[in-house]
């Protein structure tokens, strides 16, 4: 049985989001008996915004860094395609309500969508705003593709909106520096999780939230 939730204030076009794929992962992995993920995604492109190549060689410099640092893998189609074509936008609202609609069939499911929506972005370079791109990342992680479809339509609105803001609160009242911001929760009181140093070392990091984690009976 749960006994604490980690709370991930994210954006699936963040890139340090991306960097903290494993460190995620790997908690859920280990000590997914011990605590439930609950997932708040911020919005960081609130609104449309088409990547010019100012706005791409800042992302491909901070890409680098991510790299470095976490060891993900940023293919081809993202950097030499995605990046560099014209008329690639980035929109965060489409694909947090696929993570939100994901949510709704099957709790289980929405990390799964998450993690598929930054892999189809990062490594595949596919345009993760595109309904048809995340219908398809749905039924890749086994969700049936109509009832996802239906369960999108249902998110992508009024309810995605009121979700990210009901995340940027979240994210102020914690004192939270941006995305990717992790919070424990346990026994009502919520504290921020450091993890920037832990990044491309997930078992350092799941070791340390072990250790914060009440004990179990």
């Amino acid at each position: 049985m749960s006994v604490a939730t980690l709370h991930y204030i994210h954006d699936p076009l963040c890139g340090w989001c991306y960097a903290a794929q494993p460190l995620v992962g790997a908690v859920l992995a280990q000590l997914g008996g011990r605590l439930a993920l609950r997932l708040h995604g911020g919005g960081l492109f609130g609104e449309p915004r088409r990547v010019d190549d100012a706005l791409a060689q800042h992302i491909m410099h901070s890409d680098e860094r991510i790299a470095q640092l976490s060891g993900q893998p940023f293919g081809e189609a993202y950097r030499q395609g995605l990046l560099a074509q014209d008329g690639t936008v980035l929109y965060s609202l489409p694909p947090i309500a696929a993570v939100l609609a994901a949510e709704s069939l099957d709790a289980a499911m929405a990390y799964p969508m998450l993690a598929a929506i930054q892999n189809a972005h990062y490594q595949r370079g596919l345009r993760v705003a595109e309904p048809a791109v995340l219908g398809e990342l749905a039924e890749e992680i086994g969700l049936d593709g109509v009832h996802f479809a239906l369960a999108w339509a249902r998110a992508d609105g009024h309810a995605v909106f009121e979700h990210v803001q009901a995340s940027r609160r979240l994210l102020d009242e914690a004192g939270g520096q941006g995305f990717p911001t992790l919070l424990l929760e346990t026994a009502g009181r919520r504290v921020l999780l450091p993890h920037h140093h832990y990044y491309g070392k997930p078992d350092a990091f799941v070791q340390a939230l072990s250790a914060q984690l009440p004990a179990l009976h």
